[in-house]
C-alpha cells in the first residue's frame, strides 16, 4: 500500500506522458521499447526513497509531464520544420541518461547537508570548466557555451549554475548573520565577508565577457541577489551588484556586435525582418496565428522559425496550443516552482532553506528570461525553456535539480 501511494503521482504523469506521446510523429521517435525503459526507470526513480520518509512526489511526477511534452514537441518540429530526423530520439537518450543519473546520485543527495562541507570546492570546479570552455569552447551564433566531445557536445554552464548555487547556499548559511548585521559604511566588516561572495557576481561577469551571454549572465545574478537577499535582507548590497552588473552589460552591448545585435532585433525586429529579426519577427507571427485557442498540433507552421527547438520552442507551443495552451504549461512550471520555494521554507536549517530557494530561483528565473524573451519583454537570450527546448546539457541539470529538491522534501512519516 505505502509502495502504490509513493508512485501513484508517477503512474498519473506517465498517464499523460503516453497520452501526449501517443499523438507525437513515431517514425520520429525511438523504439517502443525506448519509452517503455523510460517509464520503468521514471517509477524506479519514485520508488527507491526511504520507507520512513515523506517526499512530495509530485515534483518528479511535473519534471516527467514537461519532458513528454518536449519530447512530443521536438519530434513534431523534427517533422515540419525539416530539422535532424534523429534530433527527437537524441532527446529520448538524454532523458534516459537524466533519469539514470537521478537514481544513481540518489544515495548522495540525500545527504545533501554535506554538500556545505565542500564549498569551496564548488567553486574550483566552476573556475576548471570556465577554464575548458575559455580553451577548448565553440563558439556559435556568436557566443561561446559549448565544448564539444566527439559526437557529444555540452554546454558548462548548466553545471555551473547549480554549483554557484551550493557555494552561496553553504557560504552564506555561515555569514548570514554577519553580513546581515554589519552596518552600510563599514567597509572593513563589508570587504571581510562579501569578498568571497562576489564571486556569484565575477561569474556572471565572466559569462558575459568570455561567453558573450547576456542571458546566462542575467540568470546568475538573479539567483546570486535572490539568496543574498534572503540571507542577510540587505537590499544595499543588492543594488550595488545589479549596478556593477549593468555596467558590465553596458560595456559588452558597446564592445560585442552580437551582443548589440540581440538588442536592436528586441527593440526593432521588424526594421530588419529579413536579416537580423528574421527569427523574431516569424516568432511573433506565430504567437499571433496561435489566438486564444491555438491551430492545433501538428497543424502550425514552425519550420517558419529558425533554432525553433531550442529557443523559440514556446513560441511554437503558442502557435498550436494557444494562449490557453501556454498558459497552463506556465501554470505546470509555476507549480513546479512553488513547491520548490514550499521546500525550502518547510526545512529546520538555514543552509537547506538557502540550498532549495537557490534552486527554485534558478529554474524560476530561467523560465522567465526564455519566456520573456520570446514574447519580447526581455532581449532574447541563448538558454533554454527547462525540460521543453532540445538539448541534453539542459535536460540533465535540470532533473538533477529537481532529484535534489524532492530528496530535501523528504519529512519523517507520521506513525498512524
Amino acid at each position: 500500500m505505502l509502495l502504490v501511494r509513493r508512485i501513484a503521482p508517477m503512474v498519473g504523469a506517465l498517464t499523460v506522458a503516453a497520452l501526449i506521446l501517443h499523438f507525437a510523429p513515431q517514425r520520429f521517435l525511438g523504439p517502443p521499447w525506448m519509452l517503455v525503459l523510460l517509464a520503468a526507470l521514471a517509477l524506479v526513480w519514485v520508488a527507491w526513497q526511504p520507507a520512513a520518509m515523506v517526499r512530495d512526489d509530485l515534483l518528479p511526477a511535473l519534471a516527467i509531464v514537461l519532458a513528454s511534452v518536449g519530447l512530443a514537441m521536438i519530434a513534431h518540429l523534427a517533422e515540419a520544420a525539416h530539422l535532424p530526423a534523429d534530433l527527437a530520439r537524441r532527446q529520448e537518450l538524454w532523458i534516459l541518461v537524466s533519469l539514470v543519473l537521478s537514481i544513481g546520485l540518489a544515495p548522495a543527495f540525500t545527504h545533501f547537508r554535506r554538500f556545505a562541507a565542500y564549498k569551496y570546492l564548488w567553486v574550483v570546479a566552476s573556475l576548471v570548466l570556465f577554464a575548458l570552455l575559455l580553451v577548448f569552447g565553440e563558439e556559435i551564433n556568436g557566443a561561446r557555451l559549448w565544448i564539444r566531445l566527439g559526437p557529444i557536445q555540452y554546454e558548462p554552464i548548466e553545471l555551473i549554475k547549480l554549483f554557484i548555487v551550493f557555494f552561496l547556499a553553504a557560504y552564506l548559511a555561515e555569514t548570514a548573520d554577519v553580513i546581515g548585521n554589519a552596518r552600510m559604511w563599514s567597509l572593513r566588516a563589508n570587504i571581510k565577508y562579501l569578498g568571497p561572495l562576489f564571486i556569484g557576481w565575477g561569474a556572471s561577469m565572466a559569462i558575459l565577457v568570455v561567453q558573450r551571454d547576456l542571458g546566462m549572465a542575467t540568470l546568475l545574478l538573479a539567483t546570486f541577489a535572490t539568496l543574498l537577499f534572503v540571507a542577510t535582507r540587505r537590499f544595499d548590497i543588492v543594488f550595488f551588484g545589479a549596478l556593477l552588473f549593468a555596467v558590465g552589460a553596458f560595456w559588452a552591448v558597446h564592445h560585442y556586435p552580437y551582443v548589440q545585435t540581440r538588442i536592436a532585433v528586441w527593440r526593432n525586429p521588424f526594421s530588419d525582418p529579413l536579416g537580423a529579426g528574421y527569427q523574431s519577427s516569424q516568432a511573433y507571427y506565430s504567437l499571433a496565428a496561435g489566438g486564444l485557442v491555438g491551430s492545433g498540433y501538428r497543424l502550425g507552421h514552425p519550420e517558419f522559425i529558425p533554432d525553433v527547438a531550442t529557443d523559440y520552442v514556446y513560441a511554437a507551443i503558442a502557435e498550436e496550443f494557444g494562449w490557453i495552451g501556454a498558459i497552463v504549461l506556465l501554470a505546470i512550471f509555476l507549480d513546479l516552482v512553488r513547491r520548490i520555494f514550499a521546500t525550502a521554507l518547510q526545512q529546520p536549517d538555514l543552509y537547506t532553506k538557502l540550498l532549495a530557494t537557490g534552486l527554485g530561483a534558478t529554474l524560476g528565473f530561467q523560465i522567465v528570461i526564455i519566456v520573456s524573451g520570446v514574447i519580447g519583454l526581455l532581449p532574447l537570450t541563448g538558454i533554454t525553456l527547462p525540460f521543453i527546448s532540445y538539448g541534453g546539457s539542459s535536460l540533465v541539470a535540470n532533473f538533477l535539480l529537481i532529484a535534489l529538491v524532492w530528496a530535501m522534501s523528504a519529512r519523517p512519516r507520521r506513525s498512524t
